[in-house]
Formats: structure tokens, sequence, C-alpha cells
């Protein structure tokens, strides 16, 4: 177990294939691109270029979900339960995002991709304690509009401002117990030399297969801690959607019926972008290429989008945006 820290000092960040290294060596490697950015004449032009896009990805999610964040706080008539917990999404949101999108940053520009072995794993551990913690609260959503939609009436004496911030801070707690496991047991793994994790980012499947043991455990633990964090959840997202859609077809106004269905259609996306790479990925990991894709997916695309589907597919929210924006250029005139 202790092996681990004398045998690697660093990991390299690439998207090519493993090699041995000798203690203590410092290599310069560079950052590929689904193997198809090589060490040609025009990488360096394509580093610049997947650099100027990732940055912009990053500045829009987190200007974007930080724009949620102050309509919620601001507006009177987001304080509420549902938009409560939507802005704690939009606060982990961002939290994900500056895990991983950074120290991409970083190893796109320099010359030594390297990211330290202790680095690797604090990394790994927040991120995936991270997105636990969202499929936890995807969960926690969908059952503040079960109850909003089956119990109207009783819905505002039951889910109380003190209720909201104890299940709030039920599924950080979850997320990071359920993460830990599967980290302590890849940490405590041998690796006496393959250094290159074949990803842009430090996550289970690319580390446990560096390793030297056999990663049979940390592999059990990973899946194990995937169906916690996203499997149980997606069924329990799922039925309670189930049950809230033969609730809405029954309501008779037309209004009421549409407004139910905008409300949670953009959850229900968000939950299905967010369980379904999630699954795919962790459920059976194996590091393939069509996983990075699929983590590129659940690590930039899908918070980029998170903020522009809960504005454009709710009317509160564009209404509030529009009350604001319109407040900012009367203040500006003035």
């Amino acid at each position: 177990m202790f092996d681990t820290f004398s045998s690697v000092s660093s990991l390299d960040i690439n998207w090519g294939k493993s090699v041995l290294l000798p203690l203590d060596e410092e290599i310069e490697t560079s950052v590929e691109k689904l193997k198809i950015l090589n060490k040609s004449e025009n990488f360096t032009y394509l580093q610049k270029v997947l650099f100027c896009v990732v940055l912009l990805a990053y500045i829009i999610c987190v200007f974007g979900n930080f724009t949620i964040i102050l309509l919620v706080t601001s507006e009177p008539s987001l304080h509420s339960p549902m938009y409560f917990f939507i802005s704690i999404f939009t606060v982990l949101d961002i939290m994900i995002v500056s895990v991983t999108i950074p120290k991409l940053l970083v190893i796109l520009i320099q010359t030594k991709k390297t990211i330290s072995f202790f680095g690797c794993f604090v990394q790994m551990y927040a991120f995936n304690a991270l997105g636990e913690t969202e499929c936890f609260l995807l969960a926690l959503m969908v059952f503040d509009r079960y109850l909003a939609i089956n119990n109207p009436l009783r819905y505002s004496a039951v889910m109380n401002s003190r209720l909201c911030r104890r299940l709030a801070a039920l599924p950080w707690f979850l997320g990071f117990i359920t993460s830990f496991f599967p980290t302590i047991f890849t940490f405590s793994m041998d690796f006496c030399g393959p250094n290159e994790v074949d990803h842009f980012f430090c996550d289970f499947a690319p580390l446990q297969s560096l390793a030297c043991s056999d990663p049979f455990i940390s592999n059990l633990t990973t899946s194990l801690a995937a169906v916690v964090a996203t499997v149980l959840p997606f069924f329990v997202v799922l039925g309670l959607y189930i049950h809230i859609i033969y609730t809405v077809l029954k309501i008779d106004k037309t209004g009421s019926k549409t407004k139910a269905f905008s409300t949670c259609s953009s959850h229900l996306i968000v939950a299905s972008l967010a369980y379904g790479s999630a699954i795919v990925v962790y459920v059976r990991p194996k590091g393939s290429h069509y996983n990075k894709f699929l983590a590129l997916t659940y690590t930039v695309v899908t918070p980029i989008l998170n903020p522009f589907i809960y504005t454009f597919r709710n009317r509160e929210i564009k209404k509030a945006l529009r009350k604001v924006t319109n407040q900012a250029i009367m203040l500006c005139h003035c």
C-alpha cells in the first residue's frame, strides 16, 4: 500500500498509451485528443484552439449558473423550496467544473503536462463526491415536485425553511461518504510504473488501469458506489415521475396542467443527462474512449446546458430575469 508514493511521484495526463518510467524520472508528454492530435506541426495550434474552446465553455458555465444564483437570492418570487434546491444545484455545477477544467486548461498550455500523485486522487475524490451529491440532489428535487403536485395544500407547511436546509445537507453527506470508499480502495493499490492517465482528468477507471496490483476490489466498490449514487436515485426519480404524470393528467385545468409539465420537464431533461452518462461510465468502469466522450459530456457540456434549460423552460425564472434586466437598464439610464 505504502509503496505507491515511492514508486510514482507524478502522473501524466495523456490520451495515449501507458509507459513505464524509472523512479523520479521527469518526462515531457503531449496532450492528445481522442488519439487524433499527435506530435505534429499543427499540434500546438490545436492545443490553443482546444484551450480557447474549453475556457469559453467554463466561462459560460460559471456565468450562467452564477446568474441563476443571483436571481434566486435577489428575487422574492423565487424564494421557494424548488428554487432553493435549484440554486444549490447550480452551486454544485460550478464546483464540479472548477475541479476539472482549470487543471485541464493548465495542462493544455504546459510543456510538462503532469499532476502530482496525491493531487490526482484529491481531484478524483472531489469530482466524484460532487457528482454523486448532484445525483442525490436531483432525486431530492423530484421528491420536492412530487409533494408540491400531489399534496399542494400541505406542501407549504411540510416544506418549511428548516426542513429544506436539512434535506439540502443530506445529498452532500451521502455523496462524500459514497465516494470515499472506492477512493480509498483505489488509493491503496500498488502503482509501480505506468504513469500516463488515459483521460483528461483523474478518474477511477483510468487510475485503476495503471495499478500493478489486482483492481478487482477497487472496481467492485466503484460499481457499488455507482449503483448507490446513480441507479437507485434514477429508479426513485422514475417512480416519482410516473406518479407525478399520473396526477397531472387528472388535472382538469389546462393552464395548471401545462405549468406542472413545464416545471417538471426541465428537471427531467437535466436528470436524464446526468444519470444516463454516469450510469454508463461508472457502473462498469472500463476507461474506454467512448467513456471519455461521456465524461466530457457530464463535466463540460451538461453544466453549460443546465442554466439554459432552467432559464428557457421556466416561466418564473424568465420573468425574474426580465425584471432584473429592466431594472439594470433603468439604473444605467439614470
